[in-house]
Order: structure tokens, then sequence, then C-alpha cells
């Protein structure tokens, strides 16, 4: 009687054990013979609670009922010989190319974690780029030196900046009197930041400036104090600029060993 109640308890352990095991196996749903795996929803539960949405109940049943609706029509657009079109052939080459890409770029971050030294390197590289003052310009974008040296003979006899601005053929500056708002130099081209860092507060250009985008007339209206943001405001944003560092190199690097014809 012993042996029998203890043969009875290993037996009932080994179920409890073994249980969630098949539990793990057994899919979410099978609809016309075809198993929808549990792994699926909880790779879409992992989504949902990553954008904010609550693990629960009622979650894993919208999702499981949203998996049947797309199998439902997989089978039906797969019955209709929908695969097999060239347009849905192409999608479907690009969704999976779309997968593995993505795919890459994570194992390529994973491979290569940005260190805390080299963020910090990052800012200090970035504080030393912007300096310490910030630039209220304005100015006047023709395409020929001629041009820009009537604008100049313009505003020798006092005419207005923002009014010759309108003729700017930098449309996005000419409607606000050729005005970029704060800006540091290192932002400009050099001949332009040059030009603009010769400048006191209320000058202009008296010589036309040459840059690949043309002939510019260069205002100066303020100069101000920057304060940079501190480093763990603008962490998030180095580590983004990194890592896409990172990515870009692997892709260099891919390439250069690439047969591309």
């Amino acid at each position: 009687m012993l042996k029998t109640n203890k043969f009875a308890t290993l037996a009932i352990l080994a179920a409890l054990t073994i249980t969630p095991a098949f539990a793990a196996d057994k899919p979410a749903a099978v609809v016309n013979g075809v198993a929808i795996a549990q792994d699926r929803v909880e790779m879409n539960v992992k989504g949902a609670v990553a954008q904010g949405q609550p693990d629960s109940p009622e979650l894993r049943k919208a999702i499981r009922e949203d998996l049947i609706s797309r199998e439902v029509m997989v089978q039906a657009a797969s019955k209709s010989g929908l695969d097999k079109t060239a347009d849905v052939v192409q999608q479907m080459e690009i969704a999976r190319q779309t997968v593995l890409v993505n795919a890459y770029v994570q194992d390529v971050l994973k491979k290569n974690p940005v260190g805390e030294d080299q963020l910090k390197k990052a800012y200090e590289t970035l504080k030393a780029k912007l300096g310490d003052k910030e630039y209220n310009a304005r100015h006047i974008l023709v395409a020929s030196e001629a041009e820009a040296k009537d604008i100049i003979a313009k505003l020798g006899k006092k005419a207005k900046f923002e009014q010759l601005a309108k003729s700017s053929i930098d449309t996005g500056s000419a409607a606000q009197g050729g005005a970029l708002g704060w800006t540091v130099p290192k932002n400009f081209v050099e001949p332009f930041a040059n030009a603009l860092l010769n400048l006191k507060k209320g000058e202009y250009t008296k010589i036309p400036v040459k840059t690949q985008f043309g002939w510019h007339v260069i205002k100066l209206d303020d100069v101000r104090s920057l304060k940079v943001p501190g480093y763990n405001e603008l962490k998030p944003q180095l580590q983004q600029r990194l890592q896409q560092q990172t990515i870009q190199k692997a892709i260099a690097d891919l390439r250069a060993t690439a047969k591309i014809e």
C-alpha cells in the first residue's frame, strides 16, 4: 500500500513537471487544420506591451482573434492564387527583407554596444564644435556675384534688408526677411560661417560670399551666449547618433566586400 502511494505521488509530480511544456506547445488556435503557434500570440503581446498596453486576458483574447482573422484571410488569398501574383510576390519579398534587415541591425547593435566612455567623448566633441556663442543671422542668396553686389549697393543707400530678401532664391528664408534664426556657425558651410564670424552685431557683408549654393549677402542681427544642454539631457540623442554610425560602418564594410555589378 505504501509503495502504491509512493508511485502515485511520483506520477503526480511528473505530470506537474511535464504539463507546462505541453501547454507551451499547444497552439493558440487551429484554423482549417493550420495551427497558430502560441509564440505568435506572445510576440504580439510583447509588442503591445512595449507600446504601453497592459498585458491582460482581454488583450490576449483580442490578439488571438486578430490572428485567427488574419489566418482565414491568408488561406482565402492563397486559395485564390493571390500569393502567386507578381505584385504580391514582390511585396512578400520586400517584407522578408525588411524583417531580416531589422534583425541584422539589432544584431549589430547588440554586438557593438555604445559605451559610456564613447558617449562622454561624443558629448565633449559636440560642445567643442558648438562653441560658446550662437548667432541670429539673415541672408540673401542670389545666382550671380553681380546681383549680390547690386544688393550690397542698395543696402549702402539705406534699403531695408528684409525687403531685399524677398528676391532671395532661398525661398524658405525669403518669406522671413532672410532670417535664419538662432544657430551656431558650424551649422553653415565654411565660407558662410567664416563671413558670419567676422561680422559685428548689425553689420552686413560688404563683399559677396560665394558657396556651392550661390552668392550670399549676410547680416548679423544679434549674438548671445550659448548654453549647451547637459550630458544626461543629450545622452539619448548621442546614443542614437553613435548607433547610426555603427550601422553605417557595418553597411559600408559589407558593401566593400560584396561583388556588385
